[in-house]
């Protein structure tokens, strides 16, 4: 799958709140408070107009831009902790290269807990190289599995 990543700034926001059903405030405190990294489509060719004016037809940048999902993450006690997850398997699986690439560096360990209804997260936590470790907190009074990705394992 062709996309490319991004770090989410505070214009993000709305869209992050859409793709979660969550207020854009909550989203802009996410934005704030951990990091959270966006899969986007890649830029198109600008052709071979790019350096003239627009005539207002085609409005281009950010606002425009496909976010096909994104993933969230802080780190507490030398644990990197996936907080939030959105996108398909495949775009979800790319965007848990975020945390990993970051617990790698560091020598940490990542940490997810999936509900257990998110079968694309759960495909993609495992597809990344998570390993269930057992069941999770019930997040509004539903089921979750626990995963951890070791560096090294």
């Amino acid at each position: 799958m062709d996309l490319d990543v991004r770090d989410a700034v505070e214009a993000d926001a709305e869209t992050l709140g859409a793709i979660v059903d969550l207020p854009a405030d909550a989203l802009r405190n996410v934005v704030h408070d951990r990091t959270v990294r966006l899969a986007v489509e890649p830029a198109s060719d600008p052709g071979p107009n790019a350096d003239v004016a627009s005539d207002g037809d085609d409005v281009a940048g950010a606002a425009d831009e496909s976010v096909l999902g994104f993933v969230a993450f802080d780190v507490r006690d030398g644990t990197v902790h996936v907080t939030q997850l959105a996108g398909d398997a495949d775009v979800a699986e790319r965007l848990l290269a975020e945390p990993v690439r970051f617990a790698v560096n560091e020598g940490f360990d990542v940490s997810f807990v999936v509900p257990d209804s998110d079968a694309d997260a759960a495909a993609a936590a495992r597809a990344a190289g998570f390993e269930a470790v057992g069941s999770g907190p019930r997040f509004d009074g539903e089921a979750t599995t626990r995963y951890r990705f070791r560096p090294g394992d």
